[in-house]
C-alpha cells in the first residue's frame, strides 16, 4: 500500500481562502488570482491551484476557462436545489433528534444558539448559525446524515452569506430568536412543531434572497 499523504500545503491554502471568504473578505462573485493569492500567503503558484479545486469541490468557488476564479454566486437554480436538498436533511435530523437525542446533546444545542446572542456582526452571526445546524446534526447520532450534512456545509455557508448580502435589518435580533423556538420544540420534543419552525427558518432566508418579503 501507498503511504497515506500528511496534510500538504494546499489543504492549508484551501483554509485561509475558505476563511477569507466566510469572514467577508472575498464576496460573491469576487476574482481570486493566483498571482495575487500566492504572493499574499508567499506559496508558489501550485498550492494555490490545487486549493481552488478543492475549494471547487465543495462549491465555493467557480473556474471557469479564459475567465479564471471568481467565488461562487448562487444562481436561482442553486438556491433552489439546495434549499430543497437541505430541507430534506433536516427534516430527517429533526425526526432524529426528537426521537434519540440525549439531554447533553439537547444542551449542546441550547449553547449553541445562546451562542448567537453575543454574536457582533452579521459575518459571526452567520458562523453561528452553521454551528448551531452542525450541533442538530450532530445530536442525530446518525453518521451518514451528518456526513450527507457536511457535504453541503460550505454552499449553506455562502447562502446565508448572500442572504446578509442582501439584507442584514434586524439580522441580529430575528435569527437568534428564532434559534431559541427551534431549540424549544426539540427540548419538547414536538417534531411537528420543530418541522414547521426548521421549515419557516429556511423559507425566511430563501425569501430574502429571492427578494419576495422584507426581513423584520
Amino acid at each position: 500500500m501507498a503511504p497515506a499523504r500528511r496534510r500538504g500545503l494546499a489543504e492549508e491554502v484551501a483554509d485561509r481562502i475558505r476563511e477569507a471568504v466566510f469572514d467577508g473578505t472575498y464576496a460573491p462573485g469576487a476574482q481570486l488570482r493566483e498571482v495575487e493569492l500566492s504572493g499574499d500567503m508567499d506559496v508558489s503558484r501550485g498550492p494555490v491551484r490545487e486549493a481552488l479545486r478543492l475549494l471547487e469541490r465543495e462549491g465555493l468557488v467557480h473556474c471557469a476557462w479564459h475567465r479564471g476564479t471568481t467565488v461562487t454566486t448562487l444562481s436561482a437554480t442553486d438556491v433552489e436545489e439546495l434549499d430543497s436538498l437541505r430541507g430534506a436533511l433536516e427534516d430527517l435530523a429533526v425526526r432524529q433528534v426528537v426521537a434519540r437525542a440525549s439531554e447533553e446533546d439537547l444542551a449542546s444545542l441550547a449553547k449553541a444558539a445562546e451562542m448567537m446572542e453575543r454574536a457582533v456582526d452579521a459575518h459571526e452571526m452567520v458562523r453561528c448559525d452553521i454551528a448551531f445546524h452542525d450541533a442538530v446534526f450532530a445530536a442525530t447520532g446518525h453518521q451518514r446524515l451528518t456526513d450527507a450534512w457536511n457535504g453541503i456545509r460550505c454552499q449553506v455557508h455562502l447562502f446565508l452569506l448572500t442572504r446578509i448580502g442582501h439584507s442584514t435589518e434586524d439580522y441580529l435580533g430575528r435569527i437568534p430568536r428564532e434559534h431559541r423556538e427551534l431549540v424549544a420544540a426539540l427540548r419538547a420534543r414536538d417534531a411537528g412543531t420543530a418541522l414547521d419552525l426548521f421549515a419557516v427558518h429556511r423559507r425566511l432566508a430563501v425569501d430574502v434572497v429571492r427578494g419576495t418579503t422584507q426581513p423584520g
